[in-house]
């Protein structure tokens, strides 16, 4: 018997199975510098230890994105390694900060099944899970994933998709304990807009572009432990139709979040991410733009100092925002992305109240 993991393929999933992901991971300050570096995020909250104190925090947290990164490399070695592609996201959720020194582990269960028309892949949908050390659940998201069947012959589950929600209701948000942005102070990022001045159906062109080498979308997926082999074995993906490995879509959503910085600077914290969907693949050497277009403003109960902002954020490769007139177009007779769309990502931020300091 082999001694190696070759990862599952869609016939080694059942409906509710349970699987616990190794290797726990703790983290460090070294992580978060490592992540700015790779992406140049400026978020106040995981930049500022002082800040991060003011606004109620014991530590500076690591970045949202970080931490949901590194969670989800704990599943692909279980769950995506064999993948022809990562779908989609839905119903995920940052229940509590994730500091310097925690350890954090993954678990995930299969909810749904359904085999490919062809009978050479299949859908699998799992709710993952990431805990710290002391048991308390840190992140929880839904996936779903395409991956390769092991034997074409192998006969076909019982189709079971499961309902999910279209986005994460306000009541089910969980703001950090202590959290407290009735004294924030708009000179620590730059921008003077709060909560109070964004409105529903607000569009914001990001002006800044990012271009992606290949040390750096390596190295960033390295840093997650994502071992996923069509972002690092460039020898099977040259038989790909793609002709080279791609780029992890973890790391073009931390990139274009970086990049919407410019007109969202107060945006501190991700507390869901409601769908998300890499629409088109993204290769080293594409520069990334982002647009914001604001779907929502929710006032939270009980709370004047912090609101809540739903967005979608659209990543675009070699296209900036302006330039983009839809960002859904009609292909043979149905509706598609813009082929330089290469992420459509809905999720809620927390933002400060108030005037403008």
């Amino acid at each position: 018997m082999s001694k190696t993991h070759s990862g599952n393929f869609f016939e080694d999933f059942s409906l509710g199975q349970t699987l616990v992901h190794a290797t726990p991971r703790t983290v460090s300050e070294a992580d978060q510098s490592l992540y700015i570096a790779l992406t140049g995020d400026r978020h106040l909250v995981a930049s500022s230890r002082p800040a991060a104190h003011a606004l109620g925090f014991r530590d500076r947290p690591l970045d949202d994105l970080l931490a949901f990164h590194l969670a989800f490399g704990k599943t692909v070695n279980d769950i995506s390694l064999n993948a022809v592609a990562n779908l989609g996201y839905a119903d995920v959720r940052f229940l509590k900060p994730v500091y310097p020194g925690d350890t954090l582990s993954a678990e995930s269960t299969v909810i749904g099944l359904k085999e490919n028309s062809t009978g050479k892949s299949g859908v699998v949908w799992v709710r993952s899970t990431a805990l710290n050390q002391n048991g308390e659940e840190v992140l929880t998201w839904i996936r779903w994933v395409m991956v390769h069947k092991r034997d074409a012959s192998h006969p076909a589950p019982t189709p079971v998709v499961p309902e999910l929600p279209t986005y994460v209701k306000p009541e089910r948000l969980s703001l950090p304990s202590g959290l407290d942005c009735r004294d924030f102070e708009t000179r620590l990022t730059g921008g003077p807009w709060l909560w109070d001045d964004y409105a529903a159906g607000e569009r914001i062109d990001h002006p800044a572009g990012m271009t992606l080498d290949e040390s750096d979308h390596t190295f960033a997926t390295r840093l997650y432990q994502n071992n996923a082999r069509l972002h690092f074995d460039a020898h099977m993906m040259a038989g790909s139709p793609f002709k080279q490995r791609l780029v992890y879509g973890g790391h073009v959503i931390s990139v274009c979040r970086a990049l919407s910085f410019e007109g969202l600077e107060n945006a501190l914290l991700i507390v869901a991410i409601n769908a998300g969907q890499h629409a088109n693949p993204t290769l080293a050497g594409d520069t990334l733009y982002a647009r914001s277009e604001v779907i929502e403003t929710w006032a939270l109960p009980g709370r004047d100092d912090v609101g809540a902002l739903r967005l979608r954020l659209v990543g675009l490769k070699n296209m900036r925002p302006e330039d983009l007139a839809e960002v859904m177009v009609e292909v043979e007779g149905r509706q598609k992305h813009h082929p330089n769309v290469v992420l459509d990502l809905d999720y809620t931020v927390l933002m400060p109240r108030g005037s403008p300091a």
